[in-house]
């Protein structure tokens, strides 16, 4: 057992450590842990069935930690999306794979357990990979996040039914067994929550009092396991009862400290529980059936994005969204291993099914965090090719007519076209974002799909007879061609061009555009302006001193120092930066002119001489020892520049 559990242990750390290079799940390197030191490959494993009662522990803990999670204010807060979406998605795709299973001559027992194994999808994944984008708050995520809850809900009746319908009964003789299969699910229920509101509480505030972390986790375990073996001693799963447990703390102020305590034995034992999944797979059975389990991925993952979608357009949610949560919950989760282990253990499932379905989960999780990160690029493009509603109508004549058309609807292109609606002045937008512009359209915007670099859909526009124009994104080369087509039809109308910063600015002015607003520039000048003002200073010389720097494209904000931990040192070799140098005695520009030195995109900014005296550059100015010379420019050419400065005469250094 222990040279086992060691060969595991560094087996699993290699794995997860190259997977996680690649960036896929630790589930998927555990799996592979399994499948590998198995007896369908290299069958190191000698203690197979200890392991298998090992893990069994980490559906414990891991049901236990999931109960933890569920807040009934939470649940009541989210019933509309949890109780509609997350249950009409797990009755349509329970459904429809039970049916699709009963079609392969599989038993109505066989097909209730595929069914149960696929309709679920994987929440640890779901939530790291959307947590990752910064989407868990967007609708997509709050949607994935409550069909999940159910999901996980839903857990818990297959838990208590696989066990019974596996069992060998004449037909019609399993409603009863079911039954009261439910009643002890309910009599526990009953029993456990009201334990939990009544007397757990007082018995951790005990414990809590010790101030002994060691008692307290001892605590925690006992309490996880006792629950565990409440529900066992009535004939149903272990994982129910320790469901349970963590349903009744999930109130208590020790929640959080609960699943902290866990974690550990959560984590440790679940890696078990993978492992011990993952010998399940037969090679012989994927080798030979390969281009069936790539159909099932496929089918799989495409059946549960169209229940899905089902589902949230049945409780009126968006056709954009709906397809955005589809396709990011299409994978079969960690749950659907768990019943395949239980479904395996009664003989529900046979060898080469159980292998398939591991399979299918390995795959489907596997290319799920790809899927996520792309959905809302996919959803937009099928949504581009499928939907009439994008299409560009064209325009009526004289529709439009000395207006303002903006290319780009993001949050710059909005905010523009509040005040130009509150001016009353005429405007059209142009986006080619699908989901926003009819999200826009519904709510009475003017505004119109399609991309405002071809030349057709300008002239739909209206550039023709338009007064100005604004580019609103941040892209220098689509800006340039957008200004191409402007001038070739209308070379008198006003071109006013958002960038992020002054990057471009002269390629973008001999382009043809009439202005250029570099944002974080007049940010920063809106911000020099307001200090000046409460400074004192008179508001007509604060405007001077903004137009100055427009007209000098805004000299005083180019070139800064850079720390050795500046957050733009990564892309320090391409902004312009402040380098000062101090000539030494022997330098071979002594002596020379400050006009005659010359390198390209190199600016001396100032020149001090010794006692910090600042000179002023003309063309009598020579070079002196001790100088210290003030250059602005890129890292590169400064080190040249440096470099040439310091230069000592030909005949020293020979």
């Amino acid at each position: 057992m222990l040279s086992d559990l060691l060969l595991l242990l560094s087996f699993a750390i290699i794995s997860v450590i190259v997977f996680r290079r690649v960036r896929l799940s630790n589930i998927v390197a555990y799996l592979f842990t399994g499948f590998v030191l198995g007896p369908s490959l290299l069958n190191f494993l000698d203690s197979y069935h200890e392991i298998e009662l090992v893990a069994e522990f980490g559906i414990v803990f891991l049901m236990f930690s999931l109960g933890l999670e569920f807040s009934l204010n939470k649940l009541i807060e989210m019933r509309r999306s949890v109780f509609g979406v997350g249950a009409l998605q797990v009755i349509a795709s329970f459904f429809m794979f039970f049916f699709i299973s009963h079609l392969f001559a599989m038993s109505w027992q066989q097909s209730f357990a595929v069914a149960g194994v696929l309709t679920m999808s994987s929440t640890a994944i779901i939530v790291k990979v959307l947590g990752d984008q910064q989407r868990l708050h967007s609708k997509t995520g709050k949607l994935a996040v409550a069909i999940l809850l159910f999901q996980d809900l839903a857990v818990v009746p297959f838990l208590i039914v696989i066990p019974i319908i596996a069992v060998p009964a004449q037909e019609g003789a399993v409603l009863m067994p079911l039954s009261i299969a439910f009643v002890k699910g309910a009599f526990a229920v009953a029993v456990l929550l009201s334990i939990g509101r009544w007397l757990l509480p007082r018995f951790f505030d005990e414990m809590g009092r010790v101030r002994f972390d060691e008692v307290f986790i001892l605590s925690t375990l006992f309490v996880t396991l006792l629950a565990a073996w409440f529900t066992q001693l009535l004939g149903l799963s272990m994982a129910l009862g320790a469901f349970l447990a963590g349903m009744m703390l999930a109130e208590s102020h020790y929640r959080h400290q609960l699943s902290a305590d866990i974690r550990p034995f959560k984590d440790i034992l679940m890696a078990m529980f993978f492992i011990s999944i993952g010998t399940l797979l037969q090679f012989h059975i994927l080798r030979d059936n390969l281009s069936t389990l790539f159909l099932i991925v496929a089918g799989v993952m495409l059946a549960k994005t169209l229940t899905i979608m089902l589902a949230v357009l049945l409780m009126k949610g968006r056709l954009a969204t709906a397809l955005s949560v589809g396709i990011a919950l299409a994978q079969m989760g960690e749950f659907g291993f768990i019943l395949v282990a239980l479904a395996s253990k009664y003989h529900l499932l046979d060898a080469q099914l159980a292998s398939l379905l591991i399979a299918t989960g390995v795959i489907s999780m596997s290319v799920t965090p790809v899927l996520v990160k792309y959905s809302q690029n996919i959803s937009r493009e099928v949504l581009h090719h499928s939907e009439k509603v994008f299409r560009f109508q064209k325009t009526l004549p004289g529709q439009f007519h000395e207006h303002t058309i903006i290319c780009g609807y993001g949050r710059v292109g909005q905010i523009l076209s509040r005040f130009l609606r509150s001016e009353s002045l005429p405007f059209i937008v142009l986006d080619r974002d699908p989901m926003r512009v009819k999200e826009a359209r519904e709510g009475g915007e003017m505004i119109e799909f399609g991309d405002a670099s071809r030349r057709e859909i300008l002239l739909v526009a209206g550039i023709e007879k338009a007064r100005l124009l604004i580019i609103t994104f941040d892209d220098l080369q689509r800006s340039l061609t957008l200004l191409e087509q402007i001038r070739s039809v209308n070379p008198n109308v006003k071109v006013l061009v958002r960038t992020k910063n002054d990057n471009g600015l002269d390629m973008l002015k001999d382009a043809g555009a009439t202005e250029v607003i570099p944002e974080v520039l007049e940010g920063s000048l809106m911000l020099v302006a307001h200090v000046l003002y409460l400074s004192g200073v008179p508001r007509r010389r604060i405007l001077h001193r903004l137009d100055c720097e427009r007209k000098t494209k805004y000299q005083h904000l180019h070139g800064f120092y850079y720390g050795e931990n500046s957050q733009t040192e990564k892309n320090a070799w391409h902004i312009e930066q402040l380098h000062a140098v101090t000539l030494t005695e022997n330098a071979e520009v002594v002596g020379s002119y400050v006009n005659q030195f010359h390198l390209a995109d190199i600016i001396i900014k100032s020149l001090h001489r010794r006692g910090g005296e600042e000179v002023v550059i003309s063309a009598e100015v020579r070079f002196k020892a001790g100088d210290v010379i003030l250059l602005q420019g890129e890292k590169s050419d400064l080190i040249q520049a440096e470099k040439i400065l310091l230069r000592k005469p030909h005949q020293e250094s020979l």
